[in-house]
C-alpha cells in the first residue's frame, strides 16, 4: 500500500469516527427515512375513498333506493342523506361534506322515458382535483346503475361507446405505490446533499481546514475522504428505505434490485457532488444546510414528478426541471419498482445523472483547488 493509499484510508476513517461522535449524521442517514416512510406511507394518500357525499331524494322509491345503494357500497363515498337541497348545500359549505346529488321528485317517471331521468350533481370545487375526482366517480357509478337496472328488466342499454378500463403497472391504483419510490429521491437528496454540505464548513469552522492544507494530502483525496464515507451512510439508507418500501408498504419491485442500486449509486453521487459544491462556497454550516434545502431538497420535492406532474406544469417551469437530478431519479424508481427494466426509460435518465454527477464533482474539484491552494 503506497502512501496516498494511506492518507486516503486515514483520512476516511477520520470522517467514519466523525460521524460515529456526531449523532445527527446517523438521524439524518437512519432516523429521516424511517420517519418519512412513515409519514407518507400512512399520512398521505393521492387517492379519494370514503369522500363524504350527500344525497337528498324528493321521493322515495324503489328505484331511488336502489340507486342510493350504490353508492353505500361503494368504498370511494360515504353516503350522508339529507331532507332538502338547502339543507345539504348548507352541510357542503360548512366542510362536512363534498358534493350533493339530488334526485328530483319525477326520478322514477323520467327514468322510463327515452330522455332519461337526469340527476343533479353538486361538487365542492375548492381543491379542483379531488372535485373532478368526484365528477368521474360520480359519473361512473350512474353508468354502471343504469347498466345495471337494463339488465334486471332484460333489456341492454345503448350506448355509442363502450368504454373497458385496462390499467397497467399500477392496478390497485394505489397512490402509495407511486408515492414511496418517489419518496426514496427525496430521502437520497436529502442525506447525500444535506450531510455533505456541512462537511467542509464543519472544517473550515472549526479551523481543521487549516491543518489539512499543510498535509501532504493532495486535494482529491480530501475530497475522495470526504466522499466516500457519505457514500456508504447513504447506500445503507437506500437498504433500508427500499427494505420498508417492499416488507412495510408493501411497494412491488418489477425491476432487478441490482439496477436499482446502480442507478442509486448514480444518483447519490449527483447530491454528493451538490453538497460538496456546497460546502466548499459556504464556510458556515448554517448557510451550508440553509443552502442545501433550498437548491436540492425543495427542487426535489416540487420540482421531480415526485408529487406533481411535470407535463402539467408551465413550459418555463418544465424547463427548469431539466437541471433537477431527482426528476431523472424520480423516473427510474418509479420506472423499475412499477414497470420492470424498461431500458428505453432508465438509460436516458441515467445517462443524464452520469453527466450531471460529473458537472458537479468536477466543480467541487476546481472550487476546492481555488479555495485551498
Amino acid at each position: 500500500m503506497n502512501n496516498a493509499q494511506m492518507r486516503l484510508l486515514g483520512l476516511i476513517r477520520k470522517e467514519f469516527l466523525q460521524i460515529v461522535r456526531d449523532p445527527s449524521s446517523i438521524a439524518i442517514a437512519f432516523l429521516m427515512p424511517v420517519v418519512l416512510l412513515l409519514l407518507f406511507g400512512y399520512g398521505v394518500s393521492l387517492d379519494s375513498e370514503h369522500v363524504p357525499l350527500g344525497l337528498v331524494v324528493e321521493q322515495p322509491d324503489a328505484d331511488t333506493a336502489s340507486f342510493t345503494a350504490s353508492f353505500g357500497n361503494s368504498r370511494y363515498f360515504s353516503s350522508v342523506p339529507f331532507r332538502n337541497t338547502p339543507e345539504a348545500v348548507d352541510a357542503m359549505m360548512a366542510g362536512r361534506i363534498n358534493a350533493v346529488i339530488v334526485l328530483r321528485q319525477d326520478f322514477a317517471r323520467r327514468l322510463r322515458q327515452t330522455d332519461g331521468a337526469p340527476i343533479q350533481l353538486v361538487v365542492n370545487g375548492v381543491d379542483a382535483n379531488t372535485a373532478r375526482i368526484v365528477e368521474g366517480y360520480v359519473t361512473g357509478a350512474w353508468g354502471k346503475w343504469l347498466e345495471h337496472t337494463a339488465l334486471q328488466q332484460g333489456q341492454t342499454l345503448n350506448t355509442p361507446v363502450e368504454i373497458v378500463n385496462r390499467v397497467w403497472y399500477n392496478e390497485e391504483l394505489e397512490s402509495r405505490n407511486f408515492l414511496v419510490p418517489g419518496l426514496i429521491a427525496v430521502i437520497m437528496t436529502l442525506i447525500g446533499a444535506l450531510l455533505t454540505a456541512m462537511v467542509m464548513a464543519r472544517e473550515w469552522e472549526r479551523g481543521t481546514m487549516e491543518a489539512l492544507m499543510v498535509t501532504p494530502l493532495a486535494m482529491r483525496e480530501v475530497i475522495l475522504g470526504k466522499l466516500i464515507p457519505y457514500f456508504i451512510l447513504g447506500m445503507g439508507g437506500l437498504a433500508l428505505s427500499v427494505a420498508m418500501a417492499l416488507w412495510l408498504f408493501h411497494v412491488p419491485l418489477r425491476g432487478s434490485v441490482w439496477l436499482l442500486f446502480a442507478t442509486s449509486a448514480l444518483f447519490l453521487l449527483t447530491a454528493l457532488g451538490m453538497g460538496l459544491l456546497i460546502s466548499t462556497v459556504a464556510r458556515s454550516q448554517f448557510i451550508a444546510g440553509q443552502l442545501a434545502i433550498i437548491t436540492t431538497f425543495l427542487p426535489a420535492f416540487l420540482l421531480s414528478g415526485f408529487i406533481f406532474d411535470i407535463n402539467s406544469m408551465p413550459p418555463f417551469v418544465q424547463a427548469i426541471t431539466h437541471v433537477i437530478a431527482a426528476r431523472y431519479y424520480v423516473a427510474i424508481l418509479q420506472t423499475i419498482f412499477l414497470v420492470g427494466n424498461e431500458w428505453s426509460v432508465i438509460l436516458p435518465n441515467a445517462l443524464a445523472l452520469v453527466l450531471l454527477a460529473t458537472l458537479f464533482l468536477g466543480l467541487t474539484r476546481l472550487k476546492a483547488r481555488k479555495r485551498l491552494e
